[in-house]
């Protein structure tokens, strides 16, 4: 994993913050495999090969307060046939600091490493 400065994201962070916003946007709290095949399908790719990391990732950023989660209600997956899945939303303090990444990494590289930058 890269070195991370303190108060900064590392790129896997940074497409999870973008990809969870435009979730949101469309449908509300996302779930961990709709979020890989958001970030595969911007990054040109057939999947994200390291749902650990990701899932790491995620922790990672609940623990600074940019993600909340919670499980869903029990009787949607049973309605569906499905486990029950874990929704994630990205928090105010989530999307500014998306926002002030890509901000920062703009002024140091004009092309960020984020698909969704």
């Amino acid at each position: 994993m890269p070195r991370r400065r303190e108060g900064r994201l590392v790129g896997l962070e940074v497409d999870i913050l973008g990809a969870g916003i435009e979730l949101q946007a469309e449908g509300g709290d996302f779930y961990g495999f709709a979020l890989a095949k958001r970030i595969a399908d911007h990054a040109g790719a057939s999947a994200l090969t390291a749902h650990g990391t990701l899932y790491k990732a995620l922790n990672r950023l609940a623990e600074r307060g940019l993600v909340e989660s919670e499980w869903e209600d029990p009787a949607a997956a049973a309605e569906e046939g499905r486990p029950r899945r874990r929704l994630y939303r990205v928090t105010g303090a989530g999307a500014i600091a998306y926002r002030a990444e890509v901000a920062q990494r703009a002024v140091f590289a004009p092309a960020p490493k984020s698909a969704f930058a």
